[in-house]
């Protein structure tokens, strides 16, 4: 089955001063998150990847082109609406503070999947394009690439929250419950009878062993010996 690694794109000067930036065109990476953004890069620099998907969003390209920096190779490089960040509508441009005094800030908190933004998306609408795209484009790279391919999706926060969401078979409901931070690579795997969640949000440790054989689909009894490492070439 193929690997596909959800990565958030690294801390905007949005971020940093408390705002929702939502669609908001221009909103860019500070310097701690270009800097988050090189770290990352470099981790999947000994992953051989076959594609960096990217929302539209400038946060998110300059997040891909980091990782594209360190990839010997040429992967594919679509530009994807359907993982672009959520429609905030009204709430686009606002303080969190602010927010946090409407109605809907706690509807946000305790029960997503009823939260629809004024002017803008519910976010039921922003889990289900999200996953169908990922879903879409996994099959895509599987199939053109075999079940060892290893690809990049590059989104936002709670698009990343929403696919992996889904692939936990959590309720949308309970999405708040999981983190995605800066520059954080989640793994998941779609198999043939469920998805596999490798790993969420992580910053840092070796990623060298996505270049071995896949797993085979399905979870091994008992919990299985844990990741292979790639063969070393002997001299």
């Amino acid at each position: 089955m193929a690997t596909v690694l959800l990565v958030r794109h690294g801390r905007t000067t949005a971020n940093a001063s408390g705002v929702l930036a939502g669609r908001t065109a221009g909103i860019k990476l500070d310097e701690a998150g270009r800097n988050q953004v090189a770290r990352t890069g470099e981790r999947l620099g000994v992953v051989p990847l076959v594609a960096v998907v990217s929302s539209p969003l400038e946060r998110c390209r300059q997040t891909s082109r980091a990782i594209l920096d360190r990839q010997a190779g040429s992967p594919a490089t679509p530009i994807e609406k359907g993982i672009t960040e959520c429609d905030y509508g009204q709430w686009q441009g606002r303080g969190f503070g602010e927010l946090a005094k409407e109605d809907l800030w706690s509807v946000v908190q305790a029960q997503p999947s009823a939260a629809v933004f004024p002017g803008g998306e519910s976010m039921a609408a922003m889990q289900s394009r999200s996953v169908a795209a990922i879903r879409r484009h996994d099959a895509a790279f599987e199939m053109e690439h075999g079940p060892g391919a290893v690809w990049v999706a590059v989104s936002h926060g709670d698009v990343i929250k929403a696919i992996l969401a889904d692939a936990l078979g959590m309720h949308l409901d309970l999405f708040q419950r999981i983190n995605v931070d800066p520059a954080s690579i989640s793994i998941v795997r779609y198999g043939s009878t469920r998805p596999d969640v490798i790993a969420t949000n992580t910053e840092a440790g070796d990623l060298s062993w996505l270049g071995a054989e896949p797993s085979a689909d399905g979870a091994p009894v008992g919990g299985g010996a844990g990741h292979r490492a790639p063969a070393t070439p002997h001299s």
